[in-house]
């Protein structure tokens, strides 16, 4: 895990080794300070020399100013690698995300992957700055002024060393303990942020139905059960405090009284000396708070790196081939006994045995009831799953020869949930073609049946789009969806239900428009209207995971018993094919 942090440094490996050298610098500066007092104690107030208090003095103004400059500087180059730390982590995490094929994101949820790039990067960030600054200048504060307090004197220093054994055995208690307090906060903080990101994209349909109540209950549950973790934490990490100044004021008394002994009764120590061991008794002892500081933020952080690594160290399920094919001769496809399992411990598979060949350029329509697997038999065809058992072949050749990138802009999705950015209906218009004219954006928008109703809007265009395309209607978000998949040219062109936010004559109008602009493309469109799919030059009937049927509108009529009676109820006033459960 720290050697997978570490590597992420990167470019800043220079700030984070300058860091600790500027602390050591500070340290020694401020280690040199009780000796220079000690000296004006002995050798100026004691002798009435006022030349060496000046001399004495000036030296620690210098060491002072030296002191101070190496605190700025560490603390500058400390904020620049723990910054960078974050950014590189983000950065990856980010990339590796997008890596992720659909058996990857289905392991992580939104809000988690939100959790893990904010609040837990931000730990790390906070926990690498201490551990570079405090982690390098505490222990060498107090290794220095140990070190120089047995110089002096060995029995006092004595009081010193059991100080610390007694806290280090206390600080290691508070520390297990609290570390499975913020484990288990962090995990909470996911709840949180998911309780926000639904609530806030589902704000109309939670005021539709006048959730505002429960909602409001759930996150207050959510934020009530962080605040009980970290309560719990905190009520440990106080006695942290109490115990530090208990042992510090003890240790003056012990000091001040033995010290006192030493002066008066056996004339082994000095009383500039007696003022150095008093300053290094603070020196040590908040060193050693600084140190159960330390311990608790990496306690804190421990949770957040795993978390962080548990991203980074995810590989998505598919990959490129090491000699991938540029090249897709034609949009002809093929099952070729494909099974098919979201999970490699699921008894009863999504698809089973499926076989099918399509021709290049051919219209198929694909039916079947909710939770039929319809969604998951072209989500196969562009390798956004890979398959259990069997082949799927594009142009001729297995779907996992092709390179990624190729084969997904070859092989055009216009997803059953629509998705548009934050943006101008242009630039979501060019994610389907970066290099596409403005020309060429309103052509597909024409095909697709969306330039009237962008050409009403007052930028037309330029309209800004909000996050997830809220100002716009579902018909007019599947619209764009629509014509953004028509920019990419693909060779096959699947729609998954997309077209059913919108009435029948238009979706009528869409279909006639797309024979006419790809007439060499294979489309494949799912649809729940029979009128969708019934001029198509064959279709698929599948239920169970299992290919019912596949024929032309009127052999099926003929032959198939589940496409006859979805047909009878169609056009008999019924509604769309539905037989339950979830697609």
């Amino acid at each position: 895990m720290i050697k997978k942090l570490a590597a992420q440094v990167k470019e800043y490996t220079a700030a984070a080794i300058a860091t600790p050298l500027w602390m050591v610098l500070e340290v020694i500066m401020e280690m040199i300070i009780p000796l220079l007092m000690a000296s004006i104690i002995d050798n100026g107030v004691d002798k009435g020399d006022m030349n060496h208090i000046y001399i004495m003095g000036g030296l620690m103004v210098v060491v002072s100013l030296v002191s101070l400059t190496a605190g700025i500087m560490g603390a500058k180059y400390g904020a620049k690698a723990s910054m960078g730390l974050g950014k590189n982590l983000r950065k990856s995490m980010f990339a590796n995300i997008q890596t992720f094929s659909f058996a990857n994101i289905d392991k992580f949820n939104t809000s988690s992957l939100i959790t893990r790039m904010t609040t837990d990067v931000t730990n790390i960030q906070n926990a690498f700055q201490m551990i570079l600054r405090m982690g390098m200048r505490a222990p060498a504060s107090l290794l220095i002024a140990i070190i120089m307090s047995f110089t002096i004197s060995p029995k006092l220093a004595s009081i010193y060393l059991a100080a610390i054994i007694i806290l280090g055995f206390i600080v290691s208690i508070l520390v297990r303990k609290t570390m499975a307090y913020f484990r288990d906060a962090f995990q909470k903080y996911d709840r949180l942020n998911e309780s926000v990101q639904e609530n806030v994209s589902a704000i109309r349909v939670v005021k539709a139905y006048v959730r505002e109540d429960h909602e409001k209950k759930r996150f207050f549950k959510a934020s009530q059960d962080i605040y009980e973790r970290l309560f719990k934490a905190e009520n440990v990490i106080i006695w942290n405090s109490p115990l530090m100044q208990f042992t510090v004021y003890t240790c003056i008394l012990l000091i001040s009284w033995f010290g006192a002994h030493e002066i008066v009764v056996f004339d082994a120590l000095t009383k500039g000396e007696l003022m150095q061991l008093l300053t290094y008794c603070m020196t040590i002892l908040m060193n050693l708070m600084m140190l159960s500081m330390i311990f608790v933020m990496i306690s804190m952080s421990v949770a957040s790196a795993n978390r962080i690594v548990e991203v980074l160290d995810e590989e998505s399920t598919i990959v490129n081939p090491e000699n991938p094919v540029y090249e897709i001769a034609d949009g002809s496809i093929a099952f070729d006994h494909v099974t098919f399992r979201y999970s490699a411990t699921s008894d009863k598979p999504v698809l089973d045995d499926v076989n099918l060949e399509i021709k290049s350029g051919e219209t198929i329509g694909i039916i079947g009831g909710t939770g039929s697997s319809k969604s998951t038999l072209v989500s196969l065809i562009s390798r956004l799953y890979d398959v259990d058992e069997g082949c799927v072949t594009v142009g001729g050749r297995d779907v996992r020869a092709y390179d990624l990138d190729t084969l997904r802009n070859n092989v055009s999705v216009v997803l059953q949930k629509n998705v548009l950015f934050s943006g101008s209906i242009l630039e979501n218009l060019r994610w389907g073609n970066p290099e596409a004219t403005e020309e060429e954006c309103i052509e597909a928008c024409k095909q697709a049946c969306a330039d009237d109703f962008i050409c009403s809007f007052p930028d037309k265009y330029e309209t800004h789009i909000e996050q997830g395309g809220s100002n716009l209607s579902g018909g007019q978000k599947q619209r764009v969806c629509i014509a953004r998949a028509l920019l990419k040219k693909p060779k096959v062109l699947i729609f998954d239900d997309s077209t059913s936010a919108v009435d029948t004559a238009t979706d009528a109008k869409i279909r006639k428009a797309l024979r006419e602009a790809i007439p060499g493309t294979t489309e494949l469109i799912i649809a729940q209207r029979i009128s969708s799919v019934m001029d198509a030059d064959r279709i698929i009937v599948i239920n169970d995971g299992k290919i019912d049927g596949f024929g032309t509108h009127e052999e099926l009529l003929a032959t198939n018993e589940i496409y006859r009676d979805v047909y009878d109820t169609q056009t008999n006033g019924g509604g769309d094919f539905d037989e339950g459960g979830a697609n």
